[in-house]
């Protein structure tokens, strides 16, 4: 019965919160009106989550979230780096396609977002069949090892966090 008007509690305490943030004022009122969006917006949209994913590892999920903005802050110094300190000549940017593991589309697509928010990266293409994701970097010396970073920090995590 609550799972009928509740079909995703962790989404509903995630849209009032960001109502909250996008009012930047906790009032009653609108502690109020985000609990009502919060609560209709995931009814609503139910039909469309048929197969909706099971986090099962809530751990991993933190220590994914910890990496990814880790990566992220490292990957800021470093394309600074090289943008500010390498000729043209040194940089050696490459499309890599990366091999996938991951068969959920809400796991390729969390990998797919990771890649291109970690600077220096971004996620271009996903093969038909969804086995494969085209990655193009700004520098990448050994393509191979950008190929085994993508898999072993991020792909890894998530095959825990979604399988």
């Amino acid at each position: 019965m609550i799972r009928k008007f509740l079909p995703h509690p962790l989404l509903t305490l995630l849209l009032t919160v960001v109502w909250l943030m996008l009012m930047n004022n906790v009032s009653l009122g609108g502690i109020v009106f985000g609990l009502i969006l919060g609560v209709i917006i995931p009814i609503v949209t139910a039909p469309y989550w048929p197969d909706r994913p099971v986090l099962r590892n809530w751990p991993m999920i933190i220590e994914y979230v910890l990496v990814v903005l880790w990566d992220i802050v490292v990957a800021n110094v470093v394309v600074a780096k090289t943008i500010l300190f390498k000729r043209n000549e040194d940089m050696r940017p490459a499309w890599i396609t990366v091999p996938l593991e991951l068969r959920s589309p809400e796991a390729i697509t969390i990998l797919a977002g990771t890649i291109t928010m970690t600077p220096g990266t971004v996620s271009s293409d996903i093969s038909a069949d969804g086995r494969a994701i085209l990655v193009h970097c700004l520098d990448a010396p050994d393509p191979d090892a950008v190929r085994d970073e993508i898999k072993h920090r991020y792909e890894r995590r998530l095959k825990e966090i979604f399988l």
